[in-house]
């Protein structure tokens, strides 16, 4: 209404240009912009290069012209070397302005190191759709995870009729999917280009508007068929046999040529290979020898079926299955002070949540040291009937590599994996800190991090219906590390504002292991009566976290974007 000058009730011409201005309207900036430019309101090649050093950019006069070049609007100042409030306002909108290190983006990390040092991003119960009990079993679920850019998926084999065998929870009412179909679906999204999201993507700053896709990106890196077998030796064969046939050369089924067969290869050297983990006949050399001595009796009671199926005798494995085996023999866990005497790389171990964390508690650092070596998966409680899952930073923290999770299941957990994995290209594999690689390793230096939480912009509306719709945001900042570390804090409640809250609020932190720590920022709407709303939340890793001022892209529940909704902070790192 006060843009509509005419009094038309519509809005032409400079009106609609004056009304975008009002929506487009950055107090903060203006001031930032102020601070920065002078008595001229411009910024000139050398005032933005003092703003980019502040930053902890790059601040070379050559590089200062760069960026106006690339985010000025107008011909006139951009041909001058000059900034003015739009374009300024466009660079901290951009990938440029993103609080995700832009170079984190790409693969960035040493890939030619054994997989055992490596975080993995693993899937359990790959092939559901929603809950364990009575959920729709699908295809579509392991083309989704492996877009998600997850590199490990569980198949449930079960006899199937007419000789086929299927995938499904065993025991409940899911709905059942030929185990062929499940891996023609891997073959054809294993490698393919993944959808984007999330941060880093090419976006529209202009409220309202759609922001472009971001570029695909696919994974080159190996994939890890998790069986989980319960079918008869006939369809067992059957199982390799399509394996072989819809794979082809993709299927690892020989050691790499010039590599010590013992050893477990890189990343880098099985790009674009999919390998099976499953149980091995033992070598006609070695004696066979029975495997329920290695447990302890009350261990064994309290462990699920995955376990319970690896304890069965390996007589139960097809040739033909055994010989699709090569780096990731699943054998029952050994023991800690066994498997430290005798390493066996190319083995690896399930492990309940319940029974990793006991193995935390009460031997965490020869956990570590284990993991830096082998390979161990962990995964939720079968009891959970709806498909709950843990909190993976604690497994994490422990050096294991294949912490599997529920992707059909959102919530903090899933946000906190797609935060581990978000750098690197986004790729599926991160290489584990120093610290977890060759334990015990020197100490980390730690970190005093503030967080001055400035304004957030564009805030959706939680329920339409209702008219009093309008948000009562507050950001809470969480640390999610080693037990030492994890911490939340957050600002004040602001009344009735989404569209664009202050706050002004410092929050301050300690860190002291800072390459194992993610940073998660949460938007929830406050209510005094009942639990407080979610709103948007994004999740990234510390070491990954640009200084500065930063803008950040908000995801919703299931890691969808909110474009346009942003957050607007201050990061400011400092070593003790």
């Amino acid at each position: 209404q006060e843009c509509d000058r005419s009094g038309n009730e519509r809005l032409e011409g400079r009106e609609l240009e004056e009304f975008c201005r009002r929506l487009l309207r950055r107090p903060e900036l203006e001031e930032l912009f102020g601070r920065y430019s002078g008595e001229d309101r411009v910024l000139s090649a050398e005032e933005l290069q003092d703003f980019l050093r502040e930053q902890g950019e790059e601040s070379g006069l050559r590089h200062a012209r760069a960026v106006i070049c690339r985010h000025e609007l107008n011909e006139k100042a951009r041909q001058q070397d000059l900034m003015m409030l739009d374009g300024f306002m466009m660079y901290l909108l951009s990938a440029a302005g993103d609080i995700l290190n832009q170079e984190h983006t790409k693969v960035h990390q040493d890939m030619s190191q054994p997989l055992s040092h490596y975080f993995i991003s693993s899937s359990h119960n790959t092939y559901l759709t929603r809950n364990q009990i009575g959920g729709t079993s699908s295809t579509e679920a392991y083309a989704r995870a492996l877009r998600a850019g997850c590199r490990c998926v569980e198949l449930d084999c079960w006899e199937g009729s007419d000789g086929e065998p299927v995938v499904y929870h065993g025991h409940t009412l899911t709905s059942k999917i030929l185990f062929r179909d499940v891996i023609e679906s891997i073959r054809d999204s294993a490698f393919e280009v993944r959808a984007g999201g999330g941060a880093g993507g090419a976006r529209c700053p202009v409220p309202g508007a759609e922001a472009a896709p971001p570029h695909g990106q696919k994974s080159p890196y190996p994939v890890i068929l998790s069986l989980e077998n319960h079918c008869g030796l006939e369809q067992q064969a059957t199982m390799a046999r399509h394996m072989k046939t819809i794979l082809g050369d993709r299927l690892l089924t020989q050691p790499l040529p010039g590599q010590d067969p013992h050893d477990l290869p890189s990343p880098e050297q099985l790009k674009e290979k999919i390998l099976v983990k499953g149980k091995k006949l033992p070598e006609l050399w070695q004696e066979p020898r029975g495997v329920t001595n290695l447990l302890d009796p009350e261990e064994e009671e309290e462990e699920e079926e995955e376990e319970e199926e690896e304890e069965k005798d390996a007589s139960q494995v097809s040739p033909e299955l055994s010989a699709l085996v090569v780096y990731c023999q699943a054998v029952p866990f050994p023991g800690l002070a066994q498997a430290l005497r005798h390493p066996q790389p190319c083995q690896m171990s399930s492990f309940s949540e319940r029974k990793a964390r006991k193995l935390i508690k009460e031997a965490g650092p020869a956990l570590i040291r284990y993991n830096a070596r082998q390979l161990s998966r962990v995964y939720p409680l079968g009891l959970k009937m709806n498909s709950a899952n843990y909190n993976p930073q604690e497994m994490w923290n422990a050096g294991c590599q294949l912490v599997a999770l529920n992707f059909q299941t959102p919530g903090y957990e899933m946000d906190l994996n797609a935060g581990r994995f978000l750098p690197n290209g986004r790729c599926g594999y991160v290489l584990k800190p120093l610290c977890l690689r060759s334990p015990p390793g020197e100490g980390s230096r730690r970190l005093a991090l503030h967080i001055r939480v400035i304004t957030a912009q564009q805030l959706p509306k939680l329920n339409r219906d209702k008219g009093s719709s309008i948000v009562d945001p507050f950001v809470r900042v969480e640390i999610h590390g080693v037990p030492a570390d994890c911490a939340k804090q957050q600002t004040h409640h602001k009344l009735n504002n989404g569209f664009n809250p202050r706050w002004e609020e410092t929050l301050r932190f300690q860190v002291r292991v800072p390459e194992l720590a993610l940073v998660r920022f949460v938007v929830e709407d406050y209510d005094s009566t009942s639990c407080n709303d979610f709103v948007g939340q994004f999740t990234l890793p510390l070491p990954s976290m640009r200084q500065g001022y930063r803008h950040i892209h908000l995801l919703s529940k299931d890691g969808a974007s909110l474009s346009p909704a942003t957050l607007f902070v201050h990061v400011r790192a400092k070593s003790l």
